[in-house]
């Protein structure tokens, strides 16, 4: 019987370390996702725009709002790219 409650112990164990490892892990796919995205609009941006001049130069720091932000970020950075 000692068996079964160890048993059951290291179960819901495993499943809450799970849980909090997972967390983080979702996290990161978002962000990563995110980039990918906003690398892929920050392109289609300087594809398309470039013909009537909108163009969003891609250094560090716009690939880093693009990242983070994702479509409102690149949205942002063509809007400040009017007022510079």
């Amino acid at each position: 019987m000692a068996e079964y409650v160890v048993l059951i112990f290291a179960a819901i164990a495993v499943i809450v370390v799970a849980k909090l490892l997972a967390w983080p892990v979702k996290k990161i796919i978002k962000l990563a996702l995110n980039i990918v995205l906003g690398i892929v609009m920050i392109v289609l941006v300087n594809t398309f725009g470039a013909t009537i001049g909108i163009t969003i130069p891609f250094n560090i720091v716009t690939a880093l709002i693009a990242g983070i932000l994702g479509v409102p970020g690149v949205i942002a950075l063509i809007v400040i790219g009017f007022f510079i």
